[in-house]
């Protein structure tokens, strides 16, 4: 068994990570690769990014020594099981992963205790409460559009919402020392979008600014570091958008957490910055704990059942260490 090696697999819909692990949890091979979400950008796509990481993470050591594996995807398609089995078998692994959504991936990459929360703001937002490592209830995480409250996307909508609001009543086109409070975010947001190309008037640049994040609206997710930056600068306006988006992911977690630990992922909860402070205070009471190597985390339920209980839990932590 000293020989044996465990695969863990993240999936996700903008990277795939691959983990290879010995049981005493050594990480013995890491690899990264594109988009293994087969919803978002079809299977064909998806298998080839997880056999790519795979082949680099195994590297020189022998499939035949893998004895459990365990791919965490986001967006389920049935059709990627027998798929994800050839490229086992083409490794010479004997059975393909076991294969289960993000979610609980994610939740076990910030905690060894089988029942609890997962709290989770990247460029979505969701929260789920986790029963013995499986999915038994989530809320939010509707998508862009209509939900992901507290999400990075939508923390950049509500900052450019607000600046849009202001120019379209006449506030002067930053940078202007008219702006009541210095309008850093104003600044921040007119920047991103526009650069130095900015019309005189006040409602143009509105109107460009709506064209544009409508084009392309990803373009308002990517502000979401911005308005972090402007919040601990001091600037009002992000910070009533952060405090807000810390709310509103309190108050989506408080819809499914009943026990156990609360564990923090994606983005905007895992670096320091204001809406993670703000949750945190808010979360006072409970054991908040942050999330760590998701594809690790799979590589660590890969191996739980072939270790004792109390062995599996004391080396959680050299699974789940954050990749270099």
């Amino acid at each position: 068994m000293t020989e044996s090696l465990v695969v863990g697999v993240d999936a996700g819909a903008t990277s795939t990570r691959v983990a290879v692990h010995a049981l005493d949890g050594t990480r013995v091979g890491y690899a990264r690769a594109g988009a293994g979400n087969p919803t978002a950008h079809g299977l064909g796509k998806a298998v080839a990014n997880v056999a790519a990481a795979l082949g680099e993470a195994l590297g020189t050591h022998d499939g035949r020594r893998v004895v459990a594996s365990l791919t965490g995807v986001a967006g389920h398609v049935a059709e990627m099981v027998p798929e994800l089995a050839k490229v086992w078998a083409g490794h010479g692994i004997a059975e393909g992963p076991r294969y289960m959504g993000d979610t609980p991936i994610a939740y076990t990459a910030g905690s060894p205790e089988p029942d609890g929360s997962l709290l989770l703001s990247g460029t979505g937002a969701v929260a789920a409460r986790i029963v013995d490592f499986r999915l038994d209830a989530i809320a939010d995480g509707l998508g862009w559009l209509l939900g992901d409250e507290g999400s990075g996307f939508w923390i950049g909508r509500q900052a450019v919402k607000g600046v849009v609001e202001v120019l379209d009543r006449g506030m002067p086109v930053p940078p202007d020392d008219r702006i009541k409070g210095g309008g850093m975010l104003a600044e921040l947001v007119v920047e991103h979008f526009l650069g130095d190309d900015r019309p005189a008037a006040p409602r143009a640049v509105a109107d460009r600014i709506v064209r544009l994040a409508q084009a392309d609206h990803m373009r308002l997710a990517a502000l979401s570091s911005l308005v972090s930056q402007a919040a601990e600068a001091g600037d009002e306006a992000a910070l009533k958008v952060t405090r807000e988006a810390a709310e509103r992911l309190v108050a989506t977690l408080g819809r499914v957490h009943v026990s156990g630990p609360v564990v923090l992922a994606g983005s905007v909860l895992t670096n320091e910055g204001p809406v993670r402070q703000a949750v945190v205070k808010l979360l006072a009471d409970k054991n908040v704990t942050t999330a760590g190597d998701a594809a690790g985390a799979a590589a660590w339920l890969a191996a739980r059942d072939l270790l004792p209980e109390a062995d599996a839990k004391a080396l959680h932590a050299a699974f789940t260490a954050v990749s270099p």
